[in-house]
């Protein structure tokens, strides 16, 4: 090979160095990217989900059966909620506790008040218009509470009446013909001498809170969730804190369950 056959090779191999350069400056140095469109589609709007409203239940207005005769110790066959009623009254805090939460609700009670208490005077601007409404109705406890049957009749007629005249004078209602004995202690010769004042019906119950002395609140409620059923007179107390943490949980219990509350006279024509 003579020297210009060498030099052309040369300026050949010194060309084709030089292209292979600039292309490989110009080729990008990542991952090949697809191309992107000028205009994007315009996305299908997605609907936002659709919110289903809570059911709202209504409790059963119930046609009043007759007052039966003697001791009531439960609500008519059918009927579809609770009596829930409330004894005492010790605790101010508790009183006020329910009738809030009353208020709040529309949870219908029955509270048999002891006046000898002063948490009933206390609150009774926030229970009147409770009771005017209906919504809440007055029981006869007696005065301070004692246990009947150790009494005597005149002590017994006593006991009911002053606390009848203490419902009047704070509450504006008259609470016959509706009186618990205290601990469920009556008999024969009570009923008689409450009847002569006009309580003619001892109000009794089938289940219980258990909250007449102080226990806890998950305690009251486990008490609920075994009693709370239709057809029952269920019986509280307005003593011990733990009634007030327990509330909201036994209202909960209440819409959980689907029942009704009743005062007597939504249940009973007197």
């Amino acid at each position: 090979m003579d020297h210009r056959t060498t030099r052309r090779s040369l300026l050949a191999g010194a060309g084709a160095l030089l292209a292979a350069g600039a292309l490989s400056a110009c080729a990008p140095t990542g991952p090949r990217r697809e191309a992107v469109a000028t205009h994007s589609p315009t996305p299908t709007p997605v609907p936002s989900p659709t919110r289903t409203p809570t059911p709202t239940w209504v409790q059963p207005t119930l046609t009043r059966t007759p007052l039966p005769a003697g001791t009531v110790t439960g609500l008519p066959a059918g009927t579809p909620g609770i009596a829930w009623t409330v004894d005492d009254g010790a605790s101010s805090d508790v009183v006020g506790a329910y009738a809030r939460f009353a208020a709040e609700t529309g949870t219908r009670l029955t509270f048999f008040v002891n006046g000898v208490r002063p948490s009933w005077t206390e609150h009774a601007d926030v229970l009147r218009p409770l009771i005017a409404s209906g919504q809440v109705q007055i029981g006869n406890h007696t005065w301070d509470h004692p246990a009947l049957t150790r009494l005597g009749d005149q002590a017994i007629e006593d006991e009911l009446t002053r606390n009848h005249e203490f419902i009047e004078r704070t509450f504006g209602v008259d609470a016959r013909p509706y009186f618990r004995p205290p601990y469920g202690y009556h008999d024969a010769r009570v009923d008689a001498a409450a009847a002569r004042v006009g309580y003619t019906t001892p109000l009794l119950w089938y289940g219980t809170l258990a909250d007449s002395g102080d226990i806890g609140a998950g305690q009251i409620v486990g008490f609920a969730d075994h009693w709370f059923a239709p057809g029952r007179i269920v019986i509280g107390h307005a003593n011990f804190p733990g009634t007030i943490r327990a509330l909201p949980r036994l209202g909960a219990l209440v819409r959980q369950r689907r029942l009704g509350t009743y005062t007597l006279d939504d249940v009973f024509s007197r």
